[in-house]
């Protein structure tokens, strides 16, 4: 995610059954960041429906005091919404039960801690969201590097430790996982020549559990054998090393700034790394493996299942951090358990989660850096029209903020669809020296980013899993930069980067529904049943972060149509 401020036929068919790998809770709750550990983003909640939709009216507000990327969606647990902020990431515990959702209670990291450690991230200050343990207790991940864990009823601070180092430029943006008696979190600052982790910690107390590292040896990486039978540019020992030019593998970014998902069947968690390290290739020659990688892990002691990298030798700055979602699907007529990836790189990607091994991978969106992925080796066939070199290379699709970033997908298993925020964007990029500096971006280029060919800038769309096509599509001005969520009465909500609030219709995308929010979306909806035994669907207002803000500079006039926020609105009929 590292950038410029000069910015700018295999049958594939749904089994239609509840989504793999969720947590038992109740239906009308949001516990989870994907509200499901399969990620779905989908609610069986049936209140709202097509037909009604139509009556939806904002019925409170909430204003965080904060403008900046308000990424990530609130929880919800039982009669009260936790609501997190961006840095110094304050946290609101609000009173469902009562009118205008009072505060119960409200945390910030200390002023003192916040002054000694500003943190340093390379696109805005955000955060995306919060993880809720069923013993009680609320965790927190703080831009400079630190987790917190607080008491859910008071808001006191139970624990705190210091995860990443703030001061080299690591944060922590990306929301923690509850898996059993582990809270799991990830680090970014790939754009600092961070070296990314992913850490499990005792929920309890705090003690490490475990810790990954993405680059350098594979007891470092936590690999034990192969790491993936399927490929072999992926066998080998130490590939984490070996696939880097000297020691730049210690800087190499790999960082886990996005989404977790986990099985229970399999016990196994499943993410993405971001981008390596410096986007001037020329001082990184090789894979740089495990940079723009799908991770398994076995969440109990982080060693790794398999990896599947997505983008070797990352030029483009993809990253592989977008959610992976968990499906059940039938493949020419054997079930399967999917893993679903709409990656940066303008591929969606099906792969056997079981055993990382790749079983579709489409264009979804304008992708022109390589002809297609060999389902054989696992591969890209990269076109070498787009391959960096000495002064500009025009015109490359996506654009680094990708056909589709970090603002999630939603699915939804009756209708076997995924629904997906698309952005149109493509890139100049230029390489620029570039020397390590602990604590000082390590980027050497300079990314431009243009519109890509046609009329819209923007799009939703319906994925078909059984032809690996798009079944429907919703045009948008501008790129859809907030995440989605759907209904089992067969609504989709999304918001987009000129903060329009719509629903359409999960079968068609006929625009059903539209509400003017105060600032441009870059969160998730979500969906809950208040006390009162209502239906509400909830959005943060908020535009930034590097969605927001580094496809803004493709849309100068963007300033003039949506303005810096930080308010929650909630909708009933």
């Amino acid at each position: 995610m590292g950038r410029s401020a000069a910015l700018g036929i295999l049958v594939v068919a749904a089994w239609v059954a509840p989504a793999a790998g969720q947590r038992p809770a109740p239906a009308g709750e949001w516990q989870l960041p994907g509200h499901d550990y399969a990620s779905t983003r989908h609610s069986s909640l049936v209140q709202l429906t097509p037909q009604n939709v139509a009556g939806l009216k904002a019925a409170w507000s909430f204003s965080t005091g904060l403008l900046g990327a308000h990424e990530g969606s609130p929880l919800v647990v039982g009669s009260v919404m936790y609501l997190h902020s961006p840095f110094p990431n304050a946290v609101f515990a609000l009173d469902l039960g009562k009118p205008g959702a009072p505060v119960l209670w409200s945390y910030a990291v200390p002023a003192a801690v916040a002054r000694a450690i500003p943190p340093t991230g390379c696109c805005d200050a955000g955060s995306r969201g919060l993880a809720y343990h069923p013993s009680g207790k609320l965790f927190v991940p703080l831009l400079h590097g630190e987790l917190a864990a607080l008491d859910a009823k008071t808001g006191k601070e139970i624990w705190r430790l210091k995860n990443a180092d703030g001061r080299l430029g690591a944060t922590m943006a990306a929301a923690p996982l509850v898996v059993k008696d582990l809270v799991i979190v990830g680090t970014g600052g790939a754009e600092f020549g961070v070296r990314g982790t992913l850490t499990a910690y005792l929920a309890a107390t705090g003690k490490l559990a475990w810790r990954a590292y993405h680059t350098g040896p594979d007891a470092d990486v936590l690999i034990d054998g192969e790491p993936n039978v399927q490929y072999p540019s992926h066998r080998g020992r130490d590939l984490g090393v070996s696939s880097w030019p000297g020691n730049e593998w210690t800087r190499g970014g790999a960082t886990a700034s996005g989404w977790i998902s986990y099985d229970p069947d399999l016990d196994l968690i499943f993410y993405g790394t971001d981008h390596p390290g410096a986007y001037n290739a020329s001082i990184r020659a090789g894979d740089n493996k495990w940079s723009s990688t799908i991770f398994a892990r076995e969440a109990t002691t982080g060693k790794v299942r398999w990896a599947y990298q997505v983008t070797p030798h990352d030029q483009w700055g993809y990253d592989a951090s977008n959610e992976t979602i968990l499906a059940d699907l039938t493949l020419a007529g054997k079930p399967v358990k999917a893993l679903v990836h709409f990656d940066r790189n303008g591929f969606a990607y099906t792969i056997d989660r079981a055993i990382g091994r790749v079983l579709l991978a489409e264009r979804f969106g304008p992708a022109n850096w390589t002809s297609r992925i060999d389902l054989g080796t696992g591969q890209p066939v990269v076109d070498p029209r787009y391959v960096q070199k000495a002064g500009i290379t025009a015109g490359i699709c996506p654009a680094a903020v990708g056909t589709k970033g970090q603002n999630p997908a939603s699915y939804s298993p009756a209708a076997g669809l995924f629904f997906v925020p698309v952005g149109n964007l493509c890139m100049d990029l230029t390489p620029t020296p570039v020397t390590f500096t602990p604590g000082k971006p390590y980027l050497g280029a300079t990314i431009k980013m243009v519109s890509a060919p046609g009329p819209n800038r923007g799009r939703v769309i319906a994925w078909n899993a059984a032809t690996g096509s798009v079944a429907w599509q919703a045009q948008e001005t501008y790129p859809v930069t907030g995440g989605i969520l759907s209904t089992a009465s067969g609504l989709v909500f999304y918001g987009t980067m000129d903060g329009w609030f719509k629903a359409v219709d999960g079968k068609t995308g006929v625009e059903l529904w539209r509400f003017k929010t105060p600032s441009g979306i870059v969160s998730g909806p979500i969906s809950y049943l208040g006390p009162d035994g209502k239906q509400y669907v909830a959005i943060l207002a908020g535009l930034g972060g590097w969605i927001g803000l580094g496809a803004n500079g493709a849309f100068p006039k963007m300033a003039n149509i949506s303005n810096p926020g930080g308010t929650l609105i909630v909708f009933s009929l």
